[in-house]
């Protein structure tokens, strides 16, 4: 069936609520919220294939380790100091999440002492019952317990009304905490967290109405809140809408220091990340998500894109991405289902450039960058988080494909070969790059283009032209004219150039005379029937201290034509360095003229 003509005769149109003087808009986030992932629950139940249950693989996934969120773990942070919670399953869904539970209860030091186990429950006594027995002796959990209060559910689903639906909250809410907190044989600490499912799709004064009935019945404290999650279960509306429904909850709702307004965004219009970033600025202090947003449908709020968001602001997230390459390998194995390499931070490509243009502009920024250190404010195009901070090298930064431009190019040889190549070479150098990416259909990778560099430039294995020996001195055959006497352009400032070189493994003695070394060798190569003329010259140094060495670069005009080719020259000595890259330079233009004959050896 092909898309509607008209789809507002099957799909209704969302509309604001009325908060005409809402806040929300003007703040901004200046801390992290209380974190908690939900991957080993929320997560597990969408995979084609769930975890493996076995509590030595799965197990894993507890193992607080330092890294992200502990390896599935969130790290909170408030005024109290640290804290770590997780939702780790749905005991009363089936044996294996119940004995899963019990088995990380019951096994010593798999769940570290300060972190709290969520575990999920709907609003029947029976299942609360097996649920609080599953988790019962762990030193901190909560007990989520869910009930859906939107029309649709109450009609489709439930079906039964709004005062049903208080009095069935009530009702569990007295049940749970008669089994929790007010069981004197309780060794484990409790909290409470109630989520009116559906919520985005919900009238709001019944959610007010429906928590509020909640929290008298469970009588929370400042020191241990009532969490109210307040879930995008479906994603319905843009996020504005849903930073809306939740500033108007936390304006309703009272005794506030008594309560923790939890967000759990979905991703089924693709902005869960944007809709619980706007739901804390209206209010929330605690968000439930999942590493790289694994989840039903089109995934939860992504909770390493909202940290990370947080931390290239300024805002230090309270968790540890330092290393996420191993956050990823974890999240991969367990999930069987890899990184998007578009992922926000985390994926494969998101630090890298291909473009031509952008490569260019960071290339500029990271030469504006040398000298300054890992704390100064970071400016590069194009690269909002410093790639080293989340592990990640520069190498990747830029790749090259027949996209790339000479900025790009540059880079690479620049970082690998220390070379910085002039303007005029990274043109003519990127279109050679161009040429093989092209023929090859794909992109090239590091080590091809440091080697087609060396290549081109008859830096390594075996150039047409090396220099065998050579002397450069004075021309004796003038005559002396006394230093008052010399003028600039005098004769006995010209050079002479005696050597050998190597010609396609024949050595050719060769003399020319000019006002340098690079002059000199130049027509000294005329015996040869080469004539190339020095167009632009340029150098720097490789290395420091006892290893430094110096890097020419030499283009070449041929006479009688619009060629133009390049040399390079590398050499502890700058004149050897020079002279090898005229010679790099003669090389090039010889390969451009594969038919011209050798001369008769000298």
């Amino acid at each position: 069936m092909p898309m509607l003509r008209d789809p507002s005769t099957k799909y209704r149109l969302f509309k604001p609520i009325n908060l005409p003087n809402r806040q929300w808009p003007s703040k901004t986030l200046d801390k992290p919220p209380r974190w908690l992932a939900t991957d080993l629950r929320d997560g597990n139940q969408s995979l084609v294939d769930p975890m493996t249950w076995h509590i030595g693989l799965r197990g894993k996934m507890l193992k607080y380790d330092g890294v992200g969120f502990g390896s599935e773990m969130a790290i909170l942070q408030d005024a109290s100091g640290t804290w770590l919670e997780i939702e780790v399953s749905f005991p009363s869904a089936s044996e294996t999440d119940y004995e899963f539970t019990r088995r990380l209860v019951d096994t010593p030091d798999v769940v570290p002492q300060d972190v709290a186990l969520q575990v999920l429950s709907p609003c029947r006594e029976d299942l609360i019952k097996r649920t609080v027995d599953s988790v019962e002796g762990t030193k901190t959990a909560i007990l989520h317990i869910y009930l859906a209060t939107s029309p649709c559910f109450q009609q489709i689903v439930l079906n039964h009304s709004e005062e049903d639906g208080i009095a069935l909250a009530v009702a569990c809410t007295k049940y749970a905490r008669s089994i929790t907190k007010d069981n004197p044989a309780s060794k484990t600490h409790w909290q409470y967290e109630f989520s009116p499912e559906t919520f985005s799709d919900s009238n709001l004064d019944f959610v007010v109405q429906i928590c509020e009935a909640v929290k008298a019945a469970w009588e929370p404290s400042e020191s241990n809140p009532v969490i109210f999650n307040l879930p995008a279960t479906v994603e319905m509306s843009t996020p504005n809408v849903y930073a809306d429904q939740i500033e108007y909850f936390c304006q309703k709702i009272t005794e506030r220091n008594k309560i923790c307004v939890s967000l759990h965004t979905h991703n089924d219009r693709g902005c869960a990340v944007a809709a619980s970033e706007l739901g804390q600025m209206a209010g929330a202090n605690r968000v439930e998500g999942t590493l790289f947003g694994n989840g039903e449908r089109t995934g939860n709020v992504d909770l390493v894109t909202l940290a990370l968001n947080l931390y290239s602001q300024g805002i230090h997230p309270k968790v540890d991405f330092s290393d996420i390459n191993s956050v990823i390998d974890i999240v991969e194995e367990s999930n069987n289902i890899p990184i998007n390499p578009r992922a926000p931070y985390g994926g494969s490509l998101v630090q890298c450039a291909f473009s031509g243009s952008h490569q260019d502009a960071i290339k500029k920024g990271f030469q504006a960058r040398k000298g300054l250190n890992d704390e100064d404010p970071w400016l590069i195009p194009y690269l909002p988080l410093d790639p080293q901070d989340i592990g990640r090298t520069y190498e990747a930064v830029i790749r090259v494909n027949s996209q790339s431009g000479k900025g790009g190019v540059a880079w690479i040889i620049q970082r690998h070969l220390e070379l910085d190549l002039p303007r005029g070479l990274q043109i003519a150098f990127s279109k050679v790059v161009q040429q093989r990416a092209d023929a090859v259909g794909r992109e090239l990778l590091a080590k091809e283009i440091q080697t087609l560099f060396q290549d081109t430039y008859h830096l390594k294995g075996a150039p047409r032209f090396t220099l065998v020996d050579y002397r450069i001195a004075p021309d004796r055959s003038l005559p002396f004219i006394p230093e008052e006497g010399r003028s600039q352009n005098t004769q006995n400032s010209m050079r002479r150039f005696e050597g050998v070189v190597d010609w396609d493994r024949k050595e050719h003695k060769i003399t020319g005379l000019g006002n340098g070394a690079l002059s000199s060798l130049a027509n000294a190569l005329h015996m040869l029937g080469i004539d190339l003329d020095v167009a632009n010259y340029s150098e720097h140094a490789i290395g420091k201290n006892k290893n430094v060495q110096a890097a020419t670069y030499i283009e070449c005009t041929a006479a009688g034509s619009k060629e133009r080719v390049w040399g390079v020259g590398i050499h502890e000595d700058v004149v050897q360095a020079s002279l090898n890259a005229l010679l790099s330079a003669a090389s090039s233009f010889m390969d451009s003229r594969p038919n011209t004959p050798l001369p008769i050896s000298q």
